[in-house]
Order: structure tokens, then sequence, then C-alpha cells
């Protein structure tokens, strides 16, 4: 009897020996998982080369709110989060205050599927509170809520964020993601207000370079052809960023980013994203809509100068269905064959009776 309990004894001891030391084993790798994320946002920070005061007080705390109104983004629905993604590309112009690049970014967490809308800096829409305008003006009368508050008003669209980028800290960010550069197939010579000369053919451009790829205005194509270059870059930009490496980067990148972004993702959502996309199921290509479609809109000059007079039926469907989660959609085909099914049997009912009589 007491060889046994000695036996015992001895397997309880083991045990918790072998809980003990898998506990610390536990609390070792979240601990170096801790400083290895801190070690790197602080890497990344100081390759943003920012100055103290700006670390400490951030860009990334809603500091937009205390100029305009807060931000009343919808409730996340479905597994879907839209974005407000505002470029603001100030160079000194008559408009430094509006929005140079305006896009809806959405992302599906149940399928990891990525989309991009691009919306015409010129669109013609009624602003609330302002009357008809174009687009890119609602950021400079009311900052991102008002910008929101337009997209719901003409196109029954809303986001749930908003992120506000600053075009300078963008080159920083592609150079982490991309250290290698980004191909592109440039058709013709880019110099003009871009502060560097861009020779036509294909190459790979760092970060500066892709910025003033991005940034040029005098396309032939107008600013049609500036939204396509925006659009093929972020595309390819995301290409990089899905690599196991940047994976593991991701808390650089967040440091990089942080300087130069305001928004109202916070940083644990902003984590979670990002590793649904690089951990689960291989996304699929960037989708992309430019709002508005080819052949829904005229060319118009109107008290606020050249427009985009825009068919708002037809791009208000087309916007709505682009963004339709593949759940929404499922759900609506349920509801119609509902509706089908009941007018089925009312139907068949009402025929019933009149044979009858």
């Amino acid at each position: 009897m007491e060889k046994n309990e000695k036996r015992h004894g001895k397997k309880r001891k083991l045990k918790k020996r072998v809980k003990l030391t898998i506990f610390t084993l536990c609390m070792l790798v979240i601990a170096s998982g801790g400083l290895y994320f801190i070690y790197q946002y602080n890497s990344g920070v100081s390759l943003a080369n920012t100055t103290t005061n700006e670390i400490e007080t951030g860009l990334n705390d809603n500091s937009t709110d205390s100029i305009y109104d807060p931000f009343e983004g919808a409730d996340a629905e479905f597994g879907e989060i839209n974005v407000l993604l505002i470029g603001n590309d100030a160079r000194g112009d008559e408009e430094d205050s509006r929005s140079d690049a305006l896009m809806i970014g959405h992302y599906d967490q149940d399928t990891n599927k990525v989309k991009l809308v691009s919306l015409m800096r010129d669109t013609y829409v009624e602003v609330p509170g302002y009357g008809m305008q174009r687009i890119n003006a609602a950021y400079s009368f009311g900052g991102p809520e008002l910008v929101r508050q337009t997209i719901k008003h003409n196109f029954d669209v809303d986001v749930q964020y908003y992120a506000i980028v600053n075009f300078e800290g963008f080159s920083k960010i592609v150079d982490v993601i991309a250290p290698d550069g980004i191909d592109v197939d440039i058709p013709y010579t880019m110099s003009h207000g871009i502060g560097m000369t861009l020779e036509p053919g294909k190459q790979s451009l760092n970060g500066e370079q892709l910025l003033g790829y991005v940034r040029f205005r005098h396309d032939i194509h107008s600013d049609f052809g500036r939204v396509q270059r925006q659009q093929e870059a972020l595309s390819k930009l995301k290409e990089q960023a899905m690599s196991v490496k940047t994976l593991f980067n991701l808390p650089k990148v967040l440091g990089v980013v942080d300087p130069y972004i305001d928004t109202n993702i916070d940083k644990r959502t902003l984590l979670t994203i990002g590793k649904g996309l690089m951990t689960g199921d291989k996304p699929e290509e960037l989708e992309t809509l430019r709002i508005p479609l080819e052949g829904s809109f005229d060319d118009k000059r109107v008290n606020v100068g050249e427009v985009l007079d825009i068919n708002l039926y037809k791009n208000r469907e087309a916007l709505q269905e682009f963004l339709s989660t593949d759940a929404q959609k499922e759900e609506e085909e349920a509801e119609a064959q509902s509706t089908e099914t009941e007018e089925d049997l009312y139907y068949s009912g009402s025929d019933v009776e009149d044979s009858q009589k």
C-alpha cells in the first residue's frame, strides 16, 4: 500500500511539474510575442522619421473628430467591413483641403475577399446641407463624417470605419511591404507635378517612385487614368502584403503607417484583418469598381466647375451589387424564393376556389 501511495505521489508531482513547465513555456511564448510586437512596431515608427512629439500625440487617435463632427459609421453586418479611404495629397493648390483620392475598401471576414471602389472626385452629387457639389468637396465641408453621409445619401451604402492617408507616408509603407519594389508598365513619360521623371516601359518602382506614378495628374485619359493607376498600385501592393514575410512584419507596417494615417480603426481590428487575410484561405485577386460606370455620366460645366453628371440610379445599383457579400446574396435569394413560393400558393389556391365555383 505504501509503495503504491508513493508511486501515485510521484506521478502527481511529475504531472504538476509537466503542467508548470508547459505553463512557463506558454508564458514565455506570449511574452516573446509581445516583445516582438513592441520591437517591430517601434522599428516601424522609427522608420517613419517622425519627431518624438508626433509619436507621443499620434495621428491615429481620431484627431479628425476634434475638427469635424464625430464619425458615426454603421455597425458591421454579415461579417463585412467597409472602410472609407481618403487620400490627402496636399500640394499647395486650391484643393488642399479636399480629398484627392476617395475609395471604399470592402473586406468579407467569411471569405477573405477584398474589394476596392474608387469614387471619382468630380462626381456630381448632393452633399447634405450644401446642395449639389463635387463629391470631393464633402471632406473640406465636414470631414469623413460628411463624406460618409454623402455616400449614404446618394448611394444608400454605409461604412463602418474611415482612414485618412497622408500620401507622403505611402512611399514608406510601400518600401516596408515591398522592399524590392512594385512592377508596373509605364505607358509614357511622366514628370509634370511629381518631382521626378518616370520613363516609359516595364520597371520596378520603389515607394517614392510609385507615389509619383499614382499622383501624376496630366494623364491622356484625364482623371480616369489616375484612378486606374491608383487601383493598379493598391492591387499589386495587396499581393505583396499577402506574403508570409509581411505577416511577421505586420507590427512594423502598423508602426510605419501610424504617423501618416488618421483612422478610427483600432490596432486590434487591423491585426485581425491582416492575420485573416494572410493565414486564411488564399484570397482571390482584388476586385475593383469605378464610380461612375463607363457610359453612365456626362461631362458638364456647372457653378462649381467641371463635373461628372451621373446616372445616379444606375451607379447606385452597381455599387450596392458590387459590395454585397455572399451571405447577403444568399439571404436575398432565399427571400425571393420564399416570396415566389407564397405567390404560387396564393394563386394556386385562387384557382382551386374558382374551379369549385
